[in-house]
């Protein structure tokens, strides 16, 4: 990972501006993001923090079945996780954050070199929309906006909650924190399904493909990690609450909960750009 800012003239568009990343709109050259610090900003890897509250339980393999693209299969063992993750401190928004509320299924994705396995990132909610277009344009991540909020902390007991303009819909919820004594679970690689409609042709795809982000995260660094009891809830919603959102929201909260697995919460600081971030074939 690069060191050195990117300069660019914000008129930079022709083949000066070969190689960098542009997103609408495109008059205006080169757009600044993650991957993409104009002067007089700097590539800071070590610095970002990030607090990972998540919770996973064991539902059915039918029911995430049903929230896959059709490329994807189930993995081995059909569980669902739910994360709050709050990141400060980061370079490209010269140390600024935001907060994400995301849902991920293992699943399996067959590429022409074999199966690759990982979890399946289904949906990311995020507060902020400047991290939403990247990632969606850029990555291929399934983002969303929504407020996210911490709503109780002490030493015992965190809850976490996600909103639409005032509706509450999700619920995350970490009780007995204690100190983890076993080993951290292996990184996965995170899966996704990037899709673009065609302008003018619904049904139509200007982008279909899946993607994989690596494991590898040579600049994260674990500080703290605790495990925790923790539950949470999808609250099922109508139209008129989250008229954007529910097609999501409620299949979400239908999702049998068979089974605690485990919850934690990890405190970290450092990571990457998403630069590495790969087409599946």
């Amino acid at each position: 990972m690069s060191t050195n800012p990117i300069v660019f003239s914000p008129r930079d568009h022709t083949e000066n501006g070969a190689g960098l990343y542009r997103r609408m709109p495109v008059g205006f050259g080169p757009f600044p993001g993650p991957r993409q610090i104009p002067h007089p900003g700097r590539r800071e890897p070590t610095t970002s923090r990030r607090t990972v509250a998540s919770v996973t339980y064991l539902t059915e393999r039918d029911a995430i079945r049903e929230l896959l693209p059709p490329c994807f299969a189930p993995g081995a063992d059909p569980t669902v996780t739910v994360e709050m993750q709050k990141l400060e401190n980061l370079d490209w928004l010269a140390g600024r954050g935001y907060s994400t509320l995301g849902v991920k299924f293992p699943a399996i994705f067959p590429a022409a070199t074999g199966d690759v396995e990982g979890d399946f990132l289904a949906v990311l909610w995020e507060n902020l929309a400047d991290p939403i277009l990247s990632g969606r344009e850029e990555l291929g991540f399934a983002k969303l906006w929504c407020d996210i909020g911490e709503t109780a902390s002490d030493d015992n007991e965190k809850k976490y909650s996600g909103s639409w303009l005032g509706h509450h819909f999700a619920e995350l919820e970490l009780t007995g924190l204690r100190e983890a004594t076993g080993p951290a679970p292996a990184r996965r690689p995170l899966l996704h399904y990037k899709y673009i409609p065609k302008t003018g042709c619904p049904g139509e795809a200007d982008a279909a493909y899946a993607v994989m982000t690596p494991t590898e995260n040579p600049h994260l660094v674990v500080d703290r990690r605790l495990t925790a009891g923790g539950c949470f809830k999808f609250r099922e919603s109508g139209w008129e609450e989250l008229p954007t959102l529910f097609h999501i929201v409620n299949p979400l909260s239908r999702l049998p909960l068979k089974e605690f697995r485990a919850a934690s919460l990890v405190y970290s600081h450092g990571g990457k750009d998403l630069s590495d971030q790969t087409i599946l074939t």
